[in-house]
């Protein structure tokens, strides 16, 4: 032993040191269960019925569930859809709004023409369906020219995995948007990123409640990211969804034209050319 150290295990039993650190005990005893080889293949599908319809609930994916022969209860579909970070989105009445919350800031785009690359950028995190485990995909996208700036694969929802977009984006480009624009996720109304940005110098503006359409961009590309590569694909564990998902945004970026841009690439579009 160092001197000048106690060995807290020795000192103290586990009972003590579980109230000195206010945990409940059996947590120490707890391991987490792995999620289950059908419970993967009910995610996958339901990852694809969000994509198509993202205003299908719990009860619809029930619905759709049991018409492919798959008898699941509420309950399993709705930690199934908490587990994927996924929810229905529906306009709800004024009464289900959150409260007043001095970390959630105005949807700031509302008939803004938004003309020129980094005046706004958009941040969002989206599942990754694999045989095995979860994986998360955070991107950073400029709005004008949906150019990716930056990405990160996860296995968890943590908000580091933002920060760390966040920080190579504006690493990439240099520069920091005069617009973030982002979901009511909790990583995105925390008081760390929001202190960010605002040091940063950029203005918060976050969706409106269960208002898809107001981060569509990025939307967008999550669509086109797993019809065109994901699902066909098919990624068996992190590293071959890194390395896929790396070769696809440089296809994205690069190469693949943007009727809506007569047919220029979003490279083209940042760069002006």
């Amino acid at each position: 032993m160092r001197r000048g150290w106690v060995d807290v295990k020795s000192e103290l039993s586990c009972r003590r040191q579980c109230e000195l650190l206010g945990l409940n005990r059996s947590g120490l005893y707890y391991e987490p269960r792995e999620v289950s080889a059908e419970d993967l293949e009910i995610m996958a599908w339901m990852d694809r019925e969000h994509l198509e319809k993202p205003f299908f609930g719990v009860l619809r994916m029930q619905e759709g569930l049991s018409r492919i022969g798959c008898q699941v209860n509420v309950k399993r579909i709705r930690r199934l859809m908490k587990v994927m970070g996924i929810e229905a989105q529906y306009p709800k009445r004024n009464l289900s709004y959150p409260g007043q919350d001095p970390w959630v800031f105005p949807y700031l785009l509302e008939g803004m023409q938004i003309d020129r690359p980094h005046m706004v950028w958009a941040i969002d995190i989206t599942y990754i369906p694999m045989p095995s485990g979860s994986a998360y995909l955070v991107a950073i996208i400029d709005w004008y020219s949906r150019y990716v700036l930056a990405w990160q694969l996860s296995n968890s929802l943590e908000a580091s995995f933002c920060m760390d977009c966040l920080e190579k984006a504006i690493e990439w480009a240099e520069l920091v948007p005069f617009i973030f624009n982002s979901d009511q996720g909790s990583q995105f109304t925390s008081k760390r990123w929001i202190e960010t940005l605002e040091l940063l110098g950029a203005q918060v503006s976050h969706d409106g409640v269960k208002r898809a359409i107001h981060n569509i961009m990025i939307e967008r590309l999550w669509r086109s990211l797993k019809y065109e590569d994901v699902y066909l694909k098919r990624y068996s564990n992190m590293r071959e969804a890194n390395q896929g998902i790396e070769s696809y945004f440089e296809f994205y970026n690069k190469r693949r034209w943007h009727q809506s841009f007569d047919y220029k690439t979003p490279e083209e579009m940042l760069l002006g050319k």
